[in-house]
């Protein structure tokens, strides 16, 4: 059994939803700390504008003091908008653009606030037009209420689901521990995810990392 952790992030890469794909529970780690300064994946991602990767973004609110994923809420103005004139500049002759606008817009335009909630509707949603069982595999970490942090949350939250595998991205080698999984009894594997290629529409050069929309836009292809 594969046990699989993300944030809940915005409109996320194909690389994302591989994750959930290959998981058997795929944890939303929604009570982490927000980042403080500058955008994350949980309120900004890529697309292609003009043939090159730039990000649209969603912008929130930042209190005073700490605040979770989970806390965290937009800005009640215009944003979504001003996406959804960005794709139409952008991805108007894209192959797949006018069957899937309606179901991509309806997404963006979804009436919540809450960015934790927000995300997830999109990926549960997104998840359903890919094809990828999601309802059964979903668990939030918000339920667990653990109070561990970095590995030894990872390894509470694997435990937790009834996994005995964690399934770690690309970039998990700079911050965990492979022995501290081993020591709980724990196999730890990597994703090594492979981007697939397709044709994009707005660029000569194959762009990879954009969000999902991207892929949505410009190919009806199972991945």
């Amino acid at each position: 059994m594969i046990c699989a952790i993300h944030q809940p992030n915005f409109f996320p890469w194909l690389g994302y939803f591989d994750k959930i794909k290959r998981s058997d529970k795929f944890v939303v780690l929604d009570d982490v700390q927000y980042q403080k300064k500058g955008g994350t994946w949980s309120n900004r991602v890529a697309i292609s504008i003009q043939g090159k990767s730039q990000y649209i973004t969603a912008p929130i609110n930042r209190p005073s003091g700490l605040w979770n994923i989970n806390e965290t809420t937009f800005q009640n103005i215009n944003w979504r908008d001003k996406i959804i004139k960005t794709l139409q500049a952008n991805y108007s002759k894209a192959s797949y653009f006018k069957e899937n606008r309606d179901f991509i817009f309806e997404l963006i335009n979804y009436n919540e606030n809450n960015v934790s909630k927000y995300n997830l509707n999109a990926i549960v949603e997104i998840c359903k037009y890919l094809n990828i069982e999601i309802e059964k595999k979903l668990v939030i970490s918000s339920d667990y209420n653990f109070l561990s942090s970095s590995n030894e949350l990872l390894i509470d939250l694997t435990k937790a689901t009834g996994c005995d595998t964690y399934m770690a991205g690309g970039g998990a080698s700079d911050y965990q521990d492979i022995s501290l999984f081993e020591k709980e009894g724990l196999n730890f594997i990597y994703q090594d995810f492979e981007h697939p290629l397709y044709e994009q529409s707005n660029t000569k050069e194959f762009i990879k990392g954009l969000s999902i929309i991207d892929y949505i836009f410009n190919t009806n292809e199972s991945f």
